[in-house]
């Protein structure tokens, strides 16, 4: 195929993967405000879109390590077909999670896509593993953590500090409170998400012989790639934001002013050092972190369905990568199956999630945020009415796969929002 047209085609299918990155990671920034009604959900999502894109011109460090560290682009050949099907593996793993209301990560589908795409392309020795295991597998397993231990020592000292105060002044100055850190971690998702697909579009220029190795992205990169994750954002992960918000914990306004803060000071240090860590599972981290310090039930069979599905994400998303990367080695009819197949499975996803629509007017719905197979009476009530208008933290399609709605209807009621603020 002519290396032009396959960079375009590169060039669209990296914007695709920022727009599935958008809606999809929409939770990391606005499910705890939208949870706690700090912020209505539509204006939510227009102010995380907003500030996704003023953050994607703050940073570029990230966008460095992608385009220069994970591939050995000076030892072999990375042709642009391997670069796009390694985008085609994340995306079609970024959207059966989405359906599956999974807060999985972004950032992993679009590492493990194209490691088993160079793997398969130009042989092991185009990924460098030690800044795979450096840069990427490492933060995802202290992210996290640090993450939730600084959402629970805040939320400690949160409650601590107010034990004295009328809970409904509480609620009021939080929830203000909520407004400026949930633009924040919108902010800082744009300096850390945005960078990903802007280090890949750079990888493919260099491959090319466009732009220099080891060289940042150019201005119209940059401006791509933070418009269609801001469109993206804008569209609202409701499925995800659903899972985050209602799927956890019960969340008062204070423990999420707490998680807010702890996953913008993790997400922007991560930043500055050009860790390209997952946004997703930072502000998983805190959510639990933020139950655990107010001492509220966590629903930890949701959690552990979200862990499984970070662990699985690397390795799928780079079967699916390589799978592509075969197809895509056979020439201009690989290339056009490849798209053509991945146009399928999208457009089915997208039909499955129609049948039980989530949006702004239901995402707030906590009888079908959790997952777990207990079906308790709170679970089933819930299951029974929103049968005719929509799943939440799982998709249709999830749901005929077996998952049943879960408990966080329960945790609510074992933790009403009414209870005492010195608890």
């Amino acid at each position: 195929m002519d290396p032009a047209t396959l960079f375009v085609l590169v060039l669209v299918v990296a914007a695709a993967l920022d727009f599935t990155n958008g809606f999809h990671d929409t939770a990391n920034a606005m499910a705890t405000s939208i949870a706690t009604g700090a912020l209505k959900p539509r204006t939510a999502v227009i102010a995380a879109g907003t500030l996704n894109l003023v953050g994607a011109f703050l940073s570029t460090e990230v966008a460095k390590t992608i385009s220069g560290g994970i591939i050995n682009e000076q030892e072999v050949t990375i042709s642009a077909a391997f670069v796009l099907a390694g985008l085609v593996g994340a995306i079609i793993w970024n959207l059966l999670t989405w359906l599956a209301g999974l807060p999985s990560s972004s950032s992993h589908a679009l590492f493990g896509g194209l490691v088993g795409a160079v793997i398969v392309g130009a042989g092991v020795q185009g990924v460098n593993f030690g800044a795979v295991v450096g840069k990427v597998l490492l933060p995802a397993l202290v992210s996290p953590v640090i993450a939730g231990a600084v959402s629970y020592a805040a939320v400690r000292l949160v409650y601590r500090i107010v034990r004295s105060v009328d809970s409904r002044k509480v609620e009021v100055g939080f929830r203000h409170g909520q407004t400026v850190t949930a633009c924040l971690v919108a902010l800082s998702h744009g300096t850390n998400d945005a960078q990903k697909t802007m280090g890949i579009i750079t990888l493919a220029l260099c491959s090319a012989g466009l732009q220099e190795p080891g060289s940042g992205p150019q201005a119209w990169v940059v401006l791509v790639c933070g418009t269609a994750i801001a469109l993206g954002t804008y569209t609202g992960g409701w499925r995800v934001i659903r899972t985050l918000g209602k799927g956890l914990t019960d969340i008062q306004t204070p423990q999420g002013f707490a998680a807010e803060c702890s996953s913008a000071a993790t997400i922007l240090v991560s930043s500055h050092l050009g860790f390209p860590l997952s946004t997703t599972q930072v502000c998983t981290g805190s959510i639990v972190g933020s139950g655990l310090g107010r001492g509220t039930p966590v629903n930890w069979a949701n959690a552990g369905r979200m862990l499984a599905a970070w662990l699985v994400t690397f390795p799928a998303a780079g079967l699916a990568g390589a799978a592509a990367c075969a197809l895509a080695r056979l020439g201009v009819g690989g290339v056009a199956a490849m798209l053509a197949i991945t146009v399928v499975i999208a457009l089915a996803i997208f039909r499955a999630a129609r049948r039980d629509p989530v949006n702004a007017g239901n995402v707030n719905d906590s009888r079908e945020a959790a997952t777990t197979g207990t079906g308790d009476a709170t679970a089933s009530d819930g299951a029974d009415r929103g049968a005719g208008h929509g799943d939440g933290g799982v998709g249709g399609g999830a749901r005929n796969a077996g998952s049943a709605a879960g408990a966080a209807g329960s945790a609510a009621a074992t933790s009403p929002r009414s209870e005492a603020v010195g608890r």
